[in-house]
C-alpha cells in the first residue's frame, strides 16, 4: 500500500527531470568562429547565459562610434538549430540586425562610424528553438510546471518548454582589426513571461532584446 502511493511522489519526480531537461543544449565554442580558439568558459555567469568568453583589458569609453557587420547564419557542424527552419533562421537574424543596431545606437550616440575611434561588431546567429507550442504556455499555470517556472524565474535561468537563441559576439578595433573581445551567448525571457511564451518565435525575438541590452552593458 505503501508503494502505492508513493507512485505519484515518483511520477512526479520524473515530470520535474523532464522539465529540468527542455532547457536544451548549452552553447559551445562553435569552431567556425574566428575567436574560438581564445574563447575560455566565464567565471562569473551563473545564469548560464554567457558560458564562453575572452577579454582584454580594454578601456571601452575611449571608442565612440561602431561598425556593426550584417548578421551572420552559422553553418558549421556544431550549430545549434533545432528545428528551427531556414525562414525562421532568416527572420531572426534581420530582428537581431535592428534590435542590436538601434540598441547600439542609444549607446554611441550616433556618433560616425568610422576612424579610429570605432568598435567593429560581428554577430553570428549560432543556435535557436521554438517555443513547444501550447505546452510553454501551460507549463507556466500546472502544478508542476508552475512552480518549476517561478523558482527559475528567481533564478534568471530558462524556462521549461521554452524557445531560446545563441549567439556569437566579437569585437575588434575598426582601424587595427584587433579582436578586444567576444562571448558567446544563450538568451531566453523570463521563466515567467506569459507573453513570450505565446508564439513559436516570441521567446528567440525576447531573447535577441536581452542580448541587444547585454553588449550595450558590455561596452559599458
Amino acid at each position: 500500500m505503501r508503494a502505492f502511493f508513493n507512485v505519484p511522489k515518483v511520477a512526479a519526480v520524473a515530470v520535474l527531470v523532464a522539465l529540468a531537461g527542455c532547457a536544451g543544449t548549452q552553447p559551445v565554442p562553435y569552431a567556425g568562429i574566428a575567436s574560438s580558439t581564445q574563447l575560455r568558459p566565464s567565471r562569473n555567469d551563473d545564469a548560464g547565459r554567457v558560458p564562453f568568453e575572452y577579454r582584454t583589458a580594454i578601456d571601452w569609453r575611449r571608442y565612440t562610434g561602431f561598425v556593426l557587420e550584417p548578421v551572420a547564419i552559422y553553418r558549421g557542424g556544431d550549430a545549434q538549430f533545432d528545428g528551427v527552419s531556414e525562414d525562421d533562421k532568416a527572420f531572426l537574424a534581420r530582428y537581431m540586425q535592428g534590435e542590436f543596431a538601434e540598441k547600439l545606437n542609444a549607446r554611441f550616440g550616433n556618433a560616425p562610424r568610422q576612424g579610429a575611434r570605432a568598435v567593429r561588431i560581428r554577430l553570428t546567429l549560432t543556435g535557436a528553438s521554438t517555443n513547444t507550442a501550447v505546452l510553454s504556455t501551460v507549463s507556466r499555470f500546472d502544478l508542476l510546471g508552475g512552480p518549476y517556472n517561478a523558482v527559475q524565474a528567481i533564478r534568471g535561468r530558462e524556462g521549461a518548454m521554452t524557445g531560446s537563441v545563441s549567439f556569437a559576439v566579437e569585437l575588434y578595433d575598426a582601424a587595427s582589426n584587433e579582436l578586444l573581445g567576444a562571448y558567446v551567448a544563450k538568451q531566453y525571457p523570463n521563466a515567467w513571461n506569459l507573453k513570450a511564451g505565446i508564439g513559436a518565435r516570441s521567446a528567440s525575438v525576447a531573447g535577441i532584446e536581452n542580448g541587444a541590452d547585454q553588449l550595450v552593458a558590455y561596452l559599458q
